[in-house]
């Protein structure tokens, strides 16, 4: 089984950034491509940003240029760092393999941006 683990969300004003965190293990290959996901109230989950093993790349049209995700392979760890942030990117947000995610998620960490 897979088990997720995200932290760094909190409480920021527009135009601020955060960085969260995500840390991996279980049945999942150091090497998976892996992805940040969103949920906001009312909303179904979406796709943020995905990465793969190489450090390819791949964003959602709302956050390209404000986000960046990146991923520590030996630390089975993956990062985002929000700039800019805006009240429409407040949810909770969840890491998960890309572009597939596994079945299991973690708890997420919640991401509110106050205008």
């Amino acid at each position: 089984q897979v088990q997720l683990v995200e932290s760094g969300g909190g409480l920021v004003q527009a135009g601020g950034s955060l960085r969260l965190s995500c840390v991996a293990s279980g049945t999942i290959s150091r090497f998976a491509p892996m992805g940040w996901y969103r949920q906001a109230p009312g909303k179904q989950r979406e796709l943020v940003a995905g990465i793969t093993l190489g450090g390819s790349t791949n964003y959602a049209d709302s956050v390209k240029g404000r986000f960046t995700i990146s991923r520590d392979n030996a630390e089975m760890t993956v990062y985002l760092q929000m700039n800019r942030l805006k009240p429409e990117d407040t949810a909770v947000y969840y890491c998960n393999k890309f572009p597939a995610p596994a079945s299991s998620w973690g708890q997420g960490t919640q991401v509110t941006v106050s205008s």
